[in-house]
């Protein structure tokens, strides 16, 4: 995949890059309970939030994207990964490990 291809499929996988160790450092305090992370972008806050909680706050259609890679996430360990950008009004996900 060309760089192009890959920014547009993957716009915020930079930013996640470049807040990894601190997302990791917050999964693992909360790790037996699996929560999802969220980089909020123009607060530069990381957050872990239960599962049910954080699907409750979403659309049908993204509870249900969300399940799924929830699944995939616990079943190959890996983590779920919001990066939330409130200008461009937009809420990207990655299933990282």
């Amino acid at each position: 995949m060309r760089g192009d291809e890959l920014n547009r499929n993957a716009p915020y996988l930079d930013v996640v890059g470049e807040q990894w160790e601190h997302i990791l450092s917050l999964y693992a305090a909360f790790q037996d309970k699996r929560p999802v992370m969220l980089f909020d972008i123009q607060e530069g806050r990381i957050y872990a939030y239960p599962y049910a909680e954080f699907k409750a706050g979403l659309s049908k259609r993204s509870q249900g994207l969300l399940k799924r890679q929830y699944q995939e996430a616990a079943h190959e360990d890996k983590i779920v990964v919001f990066v939330r950008d409130n200008e461009k009004r937009r809420l990207v996900s990655y299933c990282l490990a």
